[in-house]
């Protein structure tokens, strides 16, 4: 019977985003694609040092095969590809499948792999994914990480609007300001905000919380800029999606670097660089840049 990935949490991963190939990766720039893969060749045997998504990663193939699969998707050459498979193995983990597209952008197999989530540190990459619909983000590899934490729980965090909300309100805000935004949203507290890129990945991540009995558990957390009164509308938009988080945090402009920190996140999605900036100084961070705050100029 043909293996099948119908119902399960399917996360498809870049090498430099489960690795630490950051070194590689400066040969490859600095002397071309046949160096880079000389390397990696000379290295197969080497264990690749822990990439920032990583630990993620660990825990989340602890669900185990039935309800989660990951698959590495990479613009790597297959023989690149071979270090990624001996290097997940010698680390113990139980990645079975990968796609090597030997620089072709790897996000169109990502409709085939039903992915829930692409983690890369490639931008464009990202922008790819989501502009086909599929939660992405750029991960920071000089992040720090908290996952050590918690062993046998995968915790999230969101940003909410332009990642798990559509970027209607933040167009209000970058457009008129916060006044015209508080207004805005007081008015429509009642109407469910359009999805974001990332209800995905939430949906499914809620999937996994409703099971009973398992080992691993889930924890979410929303944390926004929003306060009051606007908290109205992101709340009542999870409710009309019947998707609950574990946590919220209306921050109304404090650094959520702190908040994360106390949190401890696995994972924490953001569309605005600066927030990722003050969050990657504590947890693993991913920029999702989808929205009117990352349109190319």
């Amino acid at each position: 019977m043909p293996y099948s990935v119908e119902g399960k949490l399917v996360v498809a991963i870049s090498s430099r985003a489960l690795f630490d190939f950051e070194d590689e990766n400066r040969i490859f720039d600095r002397d071309g694609e046949a160096a880079y893969i000389a390397l990696q060749s000379a290295r197969l045997d080497v264990p690749a040092r822990h990439g920032v998504a990583f630990p993620l990663v660990k825990k989340l193939l602890a669900f185990g095969h039935e309800r989660v699969e990951v698959v590495v998707l990479s613009k790597n050459d297959p023989v690149s590809g071979l270090r990624v498979f001996r290097s997940a193995k010698q680390a113990g983990l139980a990645i079975e499948r990968g796609v090597f597209t030997r620089g072709r952008n790897p996000y169109e197999y990502l409709g085939p792999l039903k992915a829930n989530l692409f983690l890369s540190a490639n931008e464009n990459d990202v922008r790819g994914a989501l502009n086909a619909a599929v939660p992405a983000a750029r991960v920071y590899p000089e992040s720090a990480q908290a996952a050590s934490r918690h062993a046998n729980e995968v915790r999230i965090a969101f940003d909410g609007d332009a990642v798990l909300f559509s970027d209607e309100a933040e167009a209000v805000y970058q457009k008129d300001g916060l006044d015209a935004f508080t207004k805005h949203e007081t008015a429509h507290a009642l109407t469910p905000l359009p999805p974001g890129p990332f209800k995905p990945l939430l949906e499914a991540l809620h999937r996994l919380q409703a099971e009973k009995n398992l080992s691993m558990k889930v924890r979410t957390a929303l944390v926004t800029a929003r306060s009051a009164p606007a908290h109205e509308r992101a709340i009542n938009t999870l409710m009309n999606w019947n998707i609950s988080v574990d946590e919220a945090m209306f921050l109304g402009g404090l650094d959520k670097g702190a908040f994360l920190k106390a949190f401890e996140p696995d994972f924490y999605f953001d569309d605005q660089r600066g927030h990722i900036d003050s969050a990657r100084a504590h947890v693993a961070a991913g920029h999702v840049p989808f929205g009117v705050a990352n349109l190319k100029r």
